[in-house]
Protein backbone atom coordinates (compact mmCIF):
# COMPACT_ATOMS: atom_id res chain seq x y z
CA UNK A 1 0.00 0.00 0.00
CA UNK A 2 1.24 3.48 -0.88
CA UNK A 3 1.83 5.89 2.00
CA UNK A 4 0.88 9.54 2.34
CA UNK A 5 4.56 10.33 2.59
CA UNK A 6 5.18 8.80 -0.83
CA UNK A 7 2.22 10.62 -2.36
CA UNK A 8 3.23 13.98 -0.88
CA UNK A 9 6.54 13.76 -2.77
CA UNK A 10 4.78 13.55 -6.15
CA UNK A 11 4.68 16.97 -7.80
CA UNK A 12 0.95 17.01 -8.75
CA UNK A 13 -0.07 15.98 -5.21
CA UNK A 14 2.43 17.93 -3.12
CA UNK A 15 -0.02 20.71 -2.27
CA UNK A 16 -2.90 18.50 -1.12
CA UNK A 17 -3.90 18.45 2.52
CA UNK A 18 -2.91 15.43 4.68
CA UNK A 19 -6.57 14.35 4.84
CA UNK A 20 -6.87 14.28 1.05
CA UNK A 21 -3.58 12.41 0.70
CA UNK A 22 -4.64 9.83 3.29
CA UNK A 23 -7.89 9.06 1.47
CA UNK A 24 -6.15 8.94 -1.89
CA UNK A 25 -3.59 6.54 -0.41
CA UNK A 26 -6.39 4.19 0.65
CA UNK A 27 -7.83 4.26 -2.87
CA UNK A 28 -4.56 3.87 -4.76
CA UNK A 29 -3.29 0.55 -6.04
CA UNK A 30 0.41 -0.20 -6.26
CA UNK A 31 1.37 -2.26 -9.31
CA UNK A 32 4.51 -4.40 -9.45
CA UNK A 33 6.34 -4.90 -12.75
CA UNK A 34 8.95 -7.69 -12.87
CA UNK A 35 12.59 -7.21 -13.73
CA UNK A 36 13.19 -7.11 -17.48
CA UNK A 37 9.66 -6.01 -18.40
CA UNK A 38 8.56 -2.80 -20.14
CA UNK A 39 5.89 -1.39 -17.77
CA UNK A 40 5.22 1.64 -20.00
CA UNK A 41 4.74 -0.26 -23.27
CA UNK A 42 0.97 0.24 -23.43
CA UNK A 43 0.58 3.19 -21.08
CA UNK A 44 2.47 6.07 -22.62
CA UNK A 45 -0.73 7.67 -23.91
CA UNK A 46 -3.15 6.44 -21.25
CA UNK A 47 -5.33 9.02 -19.42
CA UNK A 48 -3.35 8.26 -16.27
CA UNK A 49 -0.17 9.55 -14.69
CA UNK A 50 2.24 6.77 -13.79
CA UNK A 51 4.78 7.26 -11.00
CA UNK A 52 7.77 5.14 -9.94
CA UNK A 53 7.75 4.39 -6.22
CA UNK A 54 10.41 1.72 -5.77
CA UNK A 55 13.06 0.03 -7.90
CA UNK A 56 15.17 1.01 -10.90
CA UNK A 57 13.70 1.80 -14.31
CA UNK A 58 15.55 2.64 -17.54
CA UNK A 59 13.88 4.99 -20.02
CA UNK A 60 14.91 5.13 -23.69
CA UNK A 61 14.06 8.28 -25.65
CA UNK A 62 13.29 8.96 -29.29
CA UNK A 63 16.43 10.02 -31.14
CA UNK A 64 18.70 8.29 -28.66
CA UNK A 65 19.56 8.80 -25.04
CA UNK A 66 18.53 6.98 -21.89
CA UNK A 67 17.78 7.86 -18.28
CA UNK A 68 18.02 5.57 -15.26
CA UNK A 69 15.46 6.38 -12.57
CA UNK A 70 15.59 5.15 -8.99
CA UNK A 71 12.44 5.19 -6.89
CA UNK A 72 12.38 8.14 -4.52
CA UNK A 73 14.81 10.31 -6.48
CA UNK A 74 13.97 13.85 -7.62
CA UNK A 75 13.18 12.79 -11.21
CA UNK A 76 10.41 10.44 -10.04
CA UNK A 77 8.37 13.33 -8.63
CA UNK A 78 6.97 13.79 -12.13
CA UNK A 79 4.85 11.24 -14.01
CA UNK A 80 6.91 8.80 -16.09
CA UNK A 81 4.58 9.00 -19.08
CA UNK A 82 4.49 12.81 -19.04
CA UNK A 83 8.21 13.24 -19.65
CA UNK A 84 9.30 16.16 -21.86
CA UNK A 85 11.24 13.86 -24.17
CA UNK A 86 9.28 11.22 -26.07
CA UNK A 87 9.78 7.79 -24.51
CA UNK A 88 9.96 4.87 -26.93
CA UNK A 89 10.46 2.08 -24.39
CA UNK A 90 11.32 1.33 -20.79
CA UNK A 91 13.00 -1.55 -18.98
CA UNK A 92 12.72 -2.57 -15.35
CA UNK A 93 16.32 -3.09 -14.15
CA UNK A 94 14.89 -4.51 -10.91
CA UNK A 95 11.36 -5.33 -9.85
CA UNK A 96 9.61 -1.95 -9.75
CA UNK A 97 6.57 -0.63 -7.88
CA UNK A 98 4.39 1.84 -9.75
CA UNK A 99 1.27 3.80 -8.93
CA UNK A 100 -1.21 5.09 -11.54
CA UNK A 101 -3.52 8.03 -10.83
CA UNK A 102 -6.27 9.10 -13.26
CA UNK A 103 -5.45 12.45 -14.83
CA UNK A 104 -9.08 13.44 -14.33
CA UNK A 105 -8.73 12.88 -10.57
CA UNK A 106 -5.50 14.86 -10.42
CA UNK A 107 -7.02 17.80 -12.28
CA UNK A 108 -10.17 17.85 -10.14
CA UNK A 109 -8.24 17.64 -6.87
CA UNK A 110 -5.78 20.33 -7.93
CA UNK A 111 -8.51 22.69 -9.14
CA UNK A 112 -10.77 22.42 -6.10
CA UNK A 113 -7.95 22.32 -3.58
CA UNK A 114 -6.24 25.41 -4.95
CA UNK A 115 -9.47 27.38 -5.26
CA UNK A 116 -10.49 26.34 -1.74
CA UNK A 117 -7.09 27.38 -0.42
CA UNK A 118 -7.74 30.90 -1.68
CA UNK A 119 -11.30 31.08 -0.38
CA UNK A 120 -12.07 33.35 2.54
CA UNK A 121 -10.69 32.00 5.82
CA UNK A 122 -14.16 31.95 7.36
CA UNK A 123 -15.57 29.64 4.68
CA UNK A 124 -16.39 26.26 6.21
CA UNK A 125 -17.15 24.73 2.78
CA UNK A 126 -13.71 25.85 1.64
CA UNK A 127 -12.08 24.08 4.58
CA UNK A 128 -14.25 21.04 3.90
CA UNK A 129 -12.95 20.76 0.34
CA UNK A 130 -9.36 20.70 1.57
CA UNK A 131 -9.69 18.70 4.76
CA UNK A 132 -12.56 16.23 4.53
CA UNK A 133 -12.02 12.65 3.28
CA UNK A 134 -12.67 12.15 -0.41
CA UNK A 135 -15.08 9.27 0.11
CA UNK A 136 -17.63 11.19 2.19
CA UNK A 137 -19.32 14.53 2.43
CA UNK A 138 -20.74 16.99 -0.07
CA UNK A 139 -17.33 17.38 -1.68
CA UNK A 140 -16.55 13.70 -2.07
CA UNK A 141 -14.49 12.66 -5.05
CA UNK A 142 -17.59 11.10 -6.60
CA UNK A 143 -19.46 14.41 -6.41
CA UNK A 144 -16.50 16.34 -7.76
CA UNK A 145 -16.10 13.92 -10.67
CA UNK A 146 -19.67 13.34 -11.81
CA UNK A 147 -22.08 15.34 -9.65
CA UNK A 148 -23.39 18.86 -9.91
CA UNK A 149 -20.04 20.35 -8.92
CA UNK A 150 -18.19 18.51 -11.70
CA UNK A 151 -19.79 20.60 -14.43
CA UNK A 152 -19.26 23.99 -12.87
CA UNK A 153 -17.16 26.57 -14.69
CA UNK A 154 -13.97 26.97 -12.66
CA UNK A 155 -14.76 30.65 -12.19
CA UNK A 156 -17.89 29.67 -10.22
CA UNK A 157 -16.18 27.38 -7.72
CA UNK A 158 -14.72 30.12 -5.56
CA UNK A 159 -18.03 31.98 -5.36
CA UNK A 160 -19.92 28.79 -4.61
CA UNK A 161 -17.68 27.96 -1.66
CA UNK A 162 -18.09 31.48 -0.30
CA UNK A 163 -21.88 31.53 -0.57
CA UNK A 164 -22.77 28.15 0.93
CA UNK A 165 -24.02 28.38 4.52
CA UNK A 166 -23.57 25.47 6.92
CA UNK A 167 -26.73 24.62 8.90
CA UNK A 168 -27.04 22.15 11.78
CA UNK A 169 -30.24 20.13 12.21
CA UNK A 170 -31.82 18.30 15.15
CA UNK A 171 -33.65 14.96 15.20
CA UNK A 172 -37.20 15.35 13.85
CA UNK A 173 -36.59 18.81 12.41
CA UNK A 174 -38.39 19.51 9.12
CA UNK A 175 -35.87 21.22 6.86
CA UNK A 176 -38.51 21.96 4.24
CA UNK A 177 -42.22 21.22 4.01
CA UNK A 178 -44.48 20.08 1.19
CA UNK A 179 -46.41 23.03 -0.25
CA UNK A 180 -43.93 25.71 0.84
CA UNK A 181 -42.24 28.08 -1.58
CA UNK A 182 -38.76 27.04 -2.71
CA UNK A 183 -36.08 29.20 -1.11
CA UNK A 184 -32.91 27.13 -0.68
CA UNK A 185 -30.91 24.32 -2.29
CA UNK A 186 -29.36 21.84 0.16
CA UNK A 187 -26.48 19.35 0.11
CA UNK A 188 -26.19 16.82 2.94
CA UNK A 189 -22.83 17.17 4.64
CA UNK A 190 -23.51 14.76 7.53
CA UNK A 191 -26.44 12.79 8.94
CA UNK A 192 -29.51 11.14 7.41
CA UNK A 193 -32.69 12.80 6.14
CA UNK A 194 -36.06 11.33 5.18
CA UNK A 195 -38.09 12.49 2.18
CA UNK A 196 -41.83 12.05 2.65
CA UNK A 197 -45.06 13.10 0.91
CA UNK A 198 -48.75 13.03 1.76
CA UNK A 199 -50.69 10.72 -0.56
CA UNK A 200 -54.43 10.31 0.02
CA UNK A 201 -54.07 11.67 3.54
CA UNK A 202 -51.32 9.20 4.47
CA UNK A 203 -47.59 9.88 4.83
CA UNK A 204 -45.49 8.00 2.29
CA UNK A 205 -41.71 7.74 2.68
CA UNK A 206 -40.06 8.34 -0.68
CA UNK A 207 -36.35 8.17 0.07
CA UNK A 208 -33.58 8.50 2.61
CA UNK A 209 -30.77 10.95 1.92
CA UNK A 210 -27.20 10.58 3.14
CA UNK A 211 -23.94 12.48 3.00
CA UNK A 212 -23.34 13.98 -0.45
CA UNK A 213 -26.99 13.85 -1.56
CA UNK A 214 -28.74 17.06 -2.64
CA UNK A 215 -32.35 18.17 -2.36
CA UNK A 216 -34.57 21.20 -2.81
CA UNK A 217 -33.58 21.78 -6.42
CA UNK A 218 -36.88 20.80 -8.07
CA UNK A 219 -38.90 23.69 -6.66
CA UNK A 220 -36.13 26.15 -7.53
CA UNK A 221 -35.61 24.95 -11.11
CA UNK A 222 -39.31 24.51 -11.97
CA UNK A 223 -40.34 27.59 -9.94
CA UNK A 224 -43.00 25.54 -8.16
CA UNK A 225 -43.91 24.78 -4.55
CA UNK A 226 -42.13 22.07 -2.58
CA UNK A 227 -43.49 18.64 -3.55
CA UNK A 228 -42.24 16.81 -0.46
CA UNK A 229 -41.18 17.25 3.16
CA UNK A 230 -37.61 16.52 4.28
CA UNK A 231 -37.04 15.59 7.93
CA UNK A 232 -33.74 15.14 9.79
CA UNK A 233 -33.54 11.61 11.25
CA UNK A 234 -30.93 12.67 13.78
CA UNK A 235 -28.39 15.41 14.27
CA UNK A 236 -27.06 16.49 10.91
CA UNK A 237 -25.31 19.19 8.91
CA UNK A 238 -26.39 20.75 5.63
CA UNK A 239 -24.81 23.11 3.15
CA UNK A 240 -27.42 25.65 2.06
CA UNK A 241 -27.50 27.93 -0.98
CA UNK A 242 -30.16 30.60 -1.47
CA UNK A 243 -32.32 30.79 -4.60
CA UNK A 244 -30.44 33.68 -6.22
CA UNK A 245 -27.01 32.09 -5.79
CA UNK A 246 -28.35 28.68 -6.83
CA UNK A 247 -29.72 30.09 -10.09
CA UNK A 248 -26.54 31.98 -10.85
CA UNK A 249 -23.92 29.43 -9.86
CA UNK A 250 -25.56 26.02 -10.34
CA UNK A 251 -28.82 26.10 -12.28
CA UNK A 252 -27.69 27.92 -15.39
CA UNK A 253 -24.32 26.15 -15.80
CA UNK A 254 -26.03 22.74 -15.59
CA UNK A 255 -29.03 23.48 -17.80
CA UNK A 256 -27.89 23.07 -21.38
CA UNK A 257 -30.72 24.50 -23.47
CA UNK A 258 -31.30 23.44 -27.04
CA UNK A 259 -33.77 24.30 -29.83
CA UNK A 260 -35.97 21.70 -31.51
CA UNK A 261 -34.07 21.47 -34.80
CA UNK A 262 -30.75 20.88 -33.05
CA UNK A 263 -32.41 18.45 -30.63
CA UNK A 264 -33.98 16.51 -33.51
CA UNK A 265 -30.57 16.25 -35.15
CA UNK A 266 -29.11 14.87 -31.93
CA UNK A 267 -31.94 12.32 -31.85
CA UNK A 268 -31.13 11.26 -35.41
CA UNK A 269 -27.54 10.67 -34.29
CA UNK A 270 -28.57 8.47 -31.38
CA UNK A 271 -29.68 10.76 -28.55
CA UNK A 272 -32.86 9.68 -26.75
CA UNK A 273 -35.92 11.80 -26.02
CA UNK A 274 -36.94 11.89 -22.34
CA UNK A 275 -40.62 12.75 -21.88
CA UNK A 276 -40.98 13.76 -18.22
CA UNK A 277 -44.76 14.30 -18.24
CA UNK A 278 -47.44 12.07 -16.78
CA UNK A 279 -48.01 8.77 -18.66
CA UNK A 280 -51.43 10.03 -19.85
CA UNK A 281 -49.76 13.04 -21.51
CA UNK A 282 -46.94 10.91 -22.88
CA UNK A 283 -49.36 8.49 -24.57
CA UNK A 284 -51.23 11.35 -26.21
CA UNK A 285 -48.49 13.19 -28.11
CA UNK A 286 -45.06 11.73 -27.33
CA UNK A 287 -42.17 12.34 -29.70
CA UNK A 288 -41.03 9.32 -31.77
CA UNK A 289 -38.95 6.89 -29.69
CA UNK A 290 -39.33 8.90 -26.49
CA UNK A 291 -38.85 7.26 -23.09
CA UNK A 292 -41.39 8.22 -20.43
CA UNK A 293 -39.70 9.21 -17.16
CA UNK A 294 -42.21 11.27 -15.14
CA UNK A 295 -40.53 13.96 -13.07
CA UNK A 296 -41.47 12.20 -9.84
CA UNK A 297 -39.62 9.07 -11.03
CA UNK A 298 -36.38 10.72 -12.15
CA UNK A 299 -34.36 9.73 -9.08
CA UNK A 300 -35.39 6.09 -9.54
CA UNK A 301 -33.86 6.11 -13.02
CA UNK A 302 -30.32 7.13 -12.10
CA UNK A 303 -29.20 3.49 -11.99
CA UNK A 304 -31.40 2.41 -14.91
CA UNK A 305 -30.63 4.74 -17.80
CA UNK A 306 -27.46 4.25 -19.84
CA UNK A 307 -24.93 6.93 -18.85
CA UNK A 308 -23.08 6.51 -22.15
CA UNK A 309 -26.09 7.87 -24.05
CA UNK A 310 -27.15 11.45 -24.67
CA UNK A 311 -30.66 12.61 -23.76
CA UNK A 312 -32.99 15.51 -24.56
CA UNK A 313 -35.60 16.16 -21.86
CA UNK A 314 -38.94 17.74 -22.69
CA UNK A 315 -42.40 18.41 -21.26
CA UNK A 316 -45.23 20.67 -22.39
CA UNK A 317 -43.70 24.02 -21.46
CA UNK A 318 -40.13 23.28 -20.39
CA UNK A 319 -40.81 23.80 -16.68
CA UNK A 320 -40.88 20.15 -15.57
CA UNK A 321 -38.18 19.13 -18.02
CA UNK A 322 -35.89 21.85 -16.63
CA UNK A 323 -36.16 20.23 -13.20
CA UNK A 324 -35.60 16.75 -14.66
CA UNK A 325 -32.64 17.88 -16.77
CA UNK A 326 -31.02 19.46 -13.72
CA UNK A 327 -31.50 16.30 -11.64
CA UNK A 328 -29.94 14.14 -14.34
CA UNK A 329 -27.10 16.59 -15.04
CA UNK A 330 -26.42 16.73 -11.31
CA UNK A 331 -25.72 12.98 -11.48
CA UNK A 332 -23.39 13.27 -14.45
CA UNK A 333 -25.76 12.44 -17.33
CA UNK A 334 -25.36 14.16 -20.69
CA UNK A 335 -28.80 15.79 -20.85
CA UNK A 336 -30.06 18.72 -22.90
CA UNK A 337 -33.20 20.71 -22.17
CA UNK A 338 -35.63 21.29 -25.05
CA UNK A 339 -36.13 25.04 -24.80
CA UNK A 340 -39.81 25.90 -24.48
CA UNK A 341 -40.96 22.27 -24.50
CA UNK A 342 -43.51 20.82 -26.93
CA UNK A 343 -45.04 24.24 -27.45
CA UNK A 344 -42.05 25.18 -29.58
CA UNK A 345 -42.25 21.87 -31.44
CA UNK A 346 -45.83 22.62 -32.45
CA UNK A 347 -44.74 26.00 -33.81
CA UNK A 348 -41.76 24.53 -35.62
CA UNK A 349 -43.74 21.74 -37.24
Amino acid sequence: MVTTGQLSKLAPLAGLSPERLAELARMAVVERAPRGSDPLSERLHAPQSLFLLEGELLLAFEGGGTLLLVGGCEETRQALNRHKQRIVRSKAITDVDLIAVDDDVLDILATWDQVAAGTAEGSTPGRAVRNEPLATGAFSLGNLRSGAFAQLPVAHIDELLKRFDRVKTARGQAVLREGDEGDYYYVVEAGRFQVERMVGGAKVVLAELKSGDAFGEEALVSEAKRNATVVSLGEGELLRLNRKDFNQLLREPLLRRIGFEEAAEKARRGALWLDVRYPSEYQYDKLPGAINVPLAEVRNMFEVLDRSKEYVAYCQSGRRSAAAAFLFAQRGFAVWLLEGGLRTVEKTI
